[in-house]
Parts: structure tokens; sequence; C-alpha cells
């Protein structure tokens, strides 16, 4: 069975290689450059509490040594506070907030291709441009251009080669959307600021050159990334100017300007823009060069790196046991949807945040209505910013007598509790995801109190473990002490990628089975599942 082709090696396409060798895929990482990246401090990213996990489960160590996670958010309008919110593990008791992880973007892809180096099922073939993609039904074939002149033999194959992306143009897939949604000039810079650790936005500053909208983000070792939001069609900003906007914020946030020391400049266009089709038989995108993203503080690497974990699991179900189509195409029915729900949100708050005059700045409250909208997109809440939920997957099963309700909804990603596998070992859920196969959670208050040999031979266990035995894909079964919302014996059957399929009152092997069987998309075609067992023997 020829690896899956992975066409560019930015964060989503090292993120997607990682991912399938977690799940004992062989992966084949195109990377247009020699494997070294420029370092530009002003150009971070910020991962919300399920892609900073995402990352970290795939063996990337640099969120934990070289991440900011912010300790809180402030959001101020002219002179005044609007709102202070504690963050991490500063958030009140019982309204947990989660602390985003802020860091540059180099280093996030430094750490993610030291994972791909100790990774034997991955292998980089730098300088790797391709000019030619052919599919048969068998697989994909695709040229690189000179100097590393070559064919190359996928099973599959994603364009992960962003927002000019190659693959895309290849496909022949059509790109719309708008064009400088909005710029912002950057900076990034060490300096003493008078909230450390604390996000900063703040709306209408009342210095001269503070413009609509400036905000701080911190980063590790003192450092600042400031952003200026730009008129859309303003003009170019000179070095001098950006320089006297640094002087001046500065020295509004703080009376004075303080010593700093500027690390890097840039003056960066967002734009929002959609791919019609997201699959072409083997052929799938991911990452920016599927979408673009970013106004409002939303982040499009949290958008890419879910792209990457969705589609793994897929494709490592269809290169071991074959797929249908229906598992193949929910990738693009997920994933487009979910990121159109999102720039959806953006464009109708566009207008909203950004028009300025009019009544609205006269209704009482409208500043604090603004408020949250972009404290969404910035920390990952509500339809800018949270995790997205598939509860009209068509991997969805349909509703059975046997379901029940929980915290969490089917379709939206579970809580993450601590559970205990049958060994013994007690860990977080979200530990145990992006292996490949289903997670089955019984939920039994008490059994912490008990020899795991007592309750494994107990109650409803051995019926249980029968029927996680029979399921249609390989499953693990886990026990957890409480679930929201959830009463004793539910049983919660759960995706590799961490959404809920179906919550079930007690042990119902039938149900379970067909709500497995639903979430597979029903069994691979038989000429396919002949090929795979051709392959293995």
């Amino acid at each position: 069975m020829d690896p899956v082709i992975v066409v560019g090696a930015g964060p989503v396409g090292l993120a997607l290689s990682l991912a399938l060798a977690a799940q004992g895929v062989p992966s084949v990482l195109l990377d247009e450059d020699p494997g070294k990246d420029e370092t530009r401090p002003a150009r971070t990213v910020v991962l919300r509490e399920d892609t900073a996990a995402l990352v970290e489960r795939l063996g990337c160590k640099a969120l934990r040594h070289e991440g900011m996670r912010w300790s809180g958010w402030r959001s101020m309008r002219r002179r005044q506070l609007v709102r202070e919110l504690p963050l991490g593990e500063d958030s009140p008791e019982g309204d947990p907030s989660p602390a985003p992880i802020h860091l540059p973007q180099h280093i996030l892809t430094r750490g993610l291709r030291d994972a791909v180096a100790a990774q034997e099922l991955v292998q980089v073939a730098p300088y790797s441009r391709i000019d030619t993609l052919e599919q048969d039904p068998a697989g994909v074939t695709v040229h690189t251009r000179e100097p590393n002149a070559t064919w190359w033999h996928g099973s599959y194959l994603v364009g992960c080669d962003g927002a000019r992306s190659t693959v895309r143009k290849l496909l022949d897939i059509r790109f719309p959307g708008r064009t400088a949604v909005e710029r912002h000039a950057v900076a990034a810079l060490r300096a003493e600021l008078p909230w450390p650790g604390q996000a900063v936005l703040h709306r209408l500053p009342p210095w001269r050159t503070g413009g609509a909208e400036v905000t701080a983000r911190p980063l590790p070792d003192g450092a600042w990334r400031l952003d200026w939001l730009l008129p859309p069609r303003g003009e170019l900003v000179t070095p001098d100017a950006l320089i006297t906007r640094v002087r001046d914020t500065l020295a509004g946030w703080c009376g004075e300007t303080p010593p700093y020391e500027l690390l890097d400049t840039g003056v960066y266009t967002l734009h929002h823009r959609l791919a019609l089709r997201w699959r072409v038989d083997r052929a799938f995108l991911a990452g920016d060069a599927a979408h673009l993203l970013g106004a409002l503080g939303t982040q499009g690497l949290d958008e890419g790196l879910r792209d990457a974990e969705n589609l793994a699991w897929k494709l490592a179900q269809a290169w071991h046991h074959g797929a249908s189509d229906v598992l193949l195409d929910s990738y693009q029915a997920e994933r487009r949807a979910a990121v159109a729900a999102r720039l959806r949100a953006a464009d109708q708050s566009l207008p909203i945040l950004r028009g300025g005059g009019g009544l609205r700045t006269l209704v009482p409250g409208s500043a604090r209505g603004h408020d949250s909208l972009l404290t969404d997109g910035h920390l990952g809440c509500g339809p800018l910013g949270a995790p997205p939920s598939y509860s009209h997957s068509p991997l969805a099963p349909a509703h059975a007598e046997a379901h029940t309700s929980v915290g969490t909804p089917p379709g939206a990603p579970v809580t993450d509790v601590r559970v205990t596998a049958p060994d013994g070992t007690t860990v977080r859920l979200r530990e145990r995801l992006g292996q490949g196969h289903l997670l089955v959670v019984l939920v039994a208050p008490g059994t912490g109190v008990w020899d795991r040999r007592h309750w494994m031979s107990a109650g409803v266990m051995p019926r249980l473990v029968a029927a996680v035995d029979a399921l249609p894909m390989k499953g693990e079964l886990l026990v957890t002490e409480n679930y929201p919302g959830a009463s004793a014996h539910t049983v919660l059957l759960i995706r590799p990628d961490g959404h809920l399929v179906a919550s079930f009152g007690g042990v119902r092997p039938r149900e379970l089975f067909a709500a497995a069987d639903a979430m597979r998309g029903g069994a691979a075609p038989t000429s396919v599942r002949s090929d795979r067992t051709a392959d293995i023997n």
C-alpha cells in the first residue's frame, strides 16, 4: 500500500503527517523549501485549548517550553476598562475559561519538524514543488520539478500548500471570497507593560495614532506582539510611522514611553476565502489551501489543525481497512461547513464592529456587546471561535430510543474528564484521542475506590467488554467517575478526533454497533476491502 502524499511542510502539513503516523499510516511530506523556516518574531500563532492539546499529543514540545499561556484578558474602550477576565488556573471556580497559548510560528514549526524527524513513518522530501498531478482508482501520482525532479506515487494526497496552493490549481478548484477584509500593522517588541501575562484589546484609544483598535498579546521572555487595525484602503505604513505608533501606544499605556527593544515589524492583510471543493477523488485540501480567515481575532491555523485531525483518522481507516465514500466525503461536509459558519459569523459581525458612527454608537450597552463579539474571536468562544460541532454530519447515527442526553450534544467535542483504562492507567480523556480507534466510556461513580480487578468483572462491565469487542471498528473501553450531565451507567461513544457520536442509557450492544457503523460511514466497498487484504498478505 502506497503512503499518503502530503504537499506542504507548514504547521498543518507537519501535523497531518504526524497524526497519520500515530495511526500507523506512512506519508511522504513534499516540502518546497530546504526544511528551514524564516525567523519572524512578529509572525505568531494563537492556539486554543483543543488545538494546543492536539499539537502536544503529536509530540511537539515547543508549547510547553516556548509558548506563553495567557493569564488573563483585558478589554478597554477609550480610557475605560470594559472587562477583565482571568484565564486558566486563575479562572473563577465553576466557570473555567481556557487560556490560549501564544508563540512565534517559526518556533511551532520547528517543534513539529523535530517531532517529524523522530518519526519513522514520515519521509520528508525537501526542494519538492509539484507541477503535475494524476489520479486513477488505485492512487495518486505527482511529479516534482527540478532540482529534485521525480515521480511520487501515493494512496491519497492532501494539499497543505497554503493560500496559493498548487494542488488546488491542479485540481481546478475555485477559491472565491473577499479580499482585504482587514489590514493590520504589527510589531514584536520586548518591554514591560502594566499587565504582565494578560492579552489586551483597546478600542478607540485616546492617543492620536491609536486608530480604531490596538491589541497587545504576550509572548515568552517578556516579548509582546502589538497589532493596530488599519483603514481598509489607507496609505502605506512607513517605518517612521510604525515607530511613532509604537512609541505613542507604549506611552498611552505606561504614562511615558518605557525602554523597549524592537524585534520585528510588518503589515499584513487578511482575506476571507473558501474553496468550493475539498475533495476530488483521492485528493484533498486542508489549511490555507482550503480556507482563509482571520478577521476579528479568529485563528486560521486553529482551523487548519482541526482539518488535519478530522482527516487523519478517516484516511487511516481507508488506508488500513478501506472506507466508503460516505466517510471520505464527510471530511468536506464537516470541515467546510464549520469554516463556512465561522466566516459567516465574521461577515455578519464586521459591519457592526467596523461600521462606526450611526445610531448603534448611542445604544446603551452596545460597547459591551461589541466587546463580547471581539472577545469570542480572540479567546475561542461563541460563533467566532468555539470548537466546531458536527451535529449534522453524514456520519451521525439515526436517533434511537436507547440514546440519552448528557452535557455534550452529539457531534460536539467531549469534555476532557479523567478516565481509567482496563490496564489500570488513569489519564485525561484527550490523551487517548488520535489513535485511530473509537473510545467507549462508561460512567461508573465509585470505581475509583475499588480495585480494578473487582469492578472489571462486576456489574455491566463484562457485557460492555463483549459489546466493544464486537464493534465494526476497533474500540478502547475506558471508565470515568463522572461526566457532565451523565447518570451512572451512561455509555459514551466517541470518535477518534474527540467528537461525541452518541450516549446511551446503559449497555445497549445493538444500538452501540449501529452508531459505530454509521460513524465509519458503513462498510467499505468489497473491492476496496479485498485490495487492502491483498496488500497485507
